[in-house]
């Protein structure tokens, strides 16, 4: 089983960070919480976090700064602010200091859920595409080849227009994981929208029907989320 991503909370209020600590954990998130500034970057120091949850008012250092400290120790993680600010300034300076994204509370806890699951699914897909130049897939009986948007099956070539071939791309680099719908979306499209979402789904219909020669290849629907690609 694969381990849950780590979080590290700063939050100073205790009764709302011991509920969001909570709603975390049932979510499948490791999840340290600390209540004051001055204790966040050693906190950080002693773990191995995916992401941060800063609060921006915090008791002796505010989140910002914190922020910016911790940009220093590992400029690739990603944060998210919450903060009781409305204030454009506010939020521009939240965004100018590197945040993912910036909740104004109150806010909904699924809607952090599913910021946090999209934002750590594109550093996944960031770090997976910088760390290999792969461009040749084994799919079951078949073979992708990216580069010249082709997939091959015993002695056929199946031409893959560009975006069936950048689709099937994240799929395969997703394998047997989520391809978030907003991830794709705006990786290939640009913008997450009806039309695109209706797009989307032409091609998924299509890159079925390229595999179906090899039963063992799903293309699964994931309700509210994307798509998985299984292979066995």
């Amino acid at each position: 089983m694969p381990d849950k991503p780590k979080i590290l909370l700063v939050e100073d209020d205790h009764n709302f960070g011991s509920v969001l600590k909570s709603y975390l954990e049932m979510n499948d998130f490791s999840v340290d919480w600390v209540d004051d500034g001055k204790h966040a970057l050693q906190t950080f120091h002693s773990g191995n976090y995916q992401l941060c949850v800063l609060d921006i008012m915090l008791p002796n250092i505010d989140g910002i700064t914190i922020a910016k400290n911790i940009k220093e120790l590992n400029p690739t993680i990603p944060f998210i602010f919450l903060t009781a600010k409305t204030l454009k300034e506010d939020i521009l300076k939240g965004y100018q200091t590197g945040a993912f994204d910036y909740l104004t509370k109150p806010f909904d806890s699924e809607v952090l859920i599913y910021k946090i699951k999209a934002i750590l699914q594109r550093n996944k897909t960031t770090n997976q595409l910088s760390e290999q130049d792969e461009d040749i897939f084994q799919l079951g009986k078949y073979t992708f080849e990216y580069r010249v948007r082709s997939l091959f099956y015993d002695d056929k070539n199946i031409k893959l227009s560009p975006k069936e071939a950048e689709l099937l791309k994240l799929l395969c680099t997703h394998k047997n994981d989520i391809l978030y719908r907003d991830l794709a979306l705006k990786s290939i499209w640009g913008e997450d929208s009806y039309f695109t979402t209706r797009s989307m789904d032409v091609y998924i219909t299509k890159l079925r029907k390229y595999l179906k020669n090899d039963p063992s290849i799903e293309i699964l629907n994931v309700h509210g989320n994307g798509y998985r690609l299984l292979i066995p």
